[in-house]
């Protein structure tokens, strides 16, 4: 074989320059997280598809003002803690990640009586 007609498949463009990667320090990863956490909670509640689903098949209705005490609730949870909560509202009842600030399901509070929940560090009871 003929050595001097030799070209590899790949070639990378001569005038191209490469840098490291950046390394992040723990406490840059920290303050990412902490602004990223801090962005979310003023945000407000976010429903998933899948919970925004169960609340129209289910003929759950929520009013604003309603909303705007679970998420208050969800907030304060969050502060003490918690990461995933079950909210126990008069008819309803919701999984809320708390550390994402979504509605992860909705069900009935007659239905929600039949049902285990696991994977839950903190309960909500609003019977109002």
């Amino acid at each position: 074989m003929d050595k001097t007609n030799f070209r590899p498949i790949h070639s990378l463009p001569a005038n191209r320059s490469y840098q490291k990667p950046v390394k992040t320090s723990k406490a840059q990863t920290a303050f990412s997280l902490q602004l990223q956490s801090a962005l979310q909670s003023k945000t407000g509640l976010t429903i998933s598809k899948h919970a925004t689903e169960r609340l129209e098949q289910r003929g759950i209705n929520i009013s604003t003002e309603r909303w705007n005490r679970i998420e208050e609730k969800v907030s304060q949870a969050k502060a003490k803690g918690v990461n995933d909560s079950l909210v126990l509202l008069k008819d309803a009842a919701l999984i809320v990640s708390a550390k994402n600030n979504t509605v992860i399901t909705a069900m009935g509070r007659q239905e929600a009586t039949e049902q285990i929940f696991t994977n839950i560090n903190g309960t909500i009871v609003m019977e109002n």
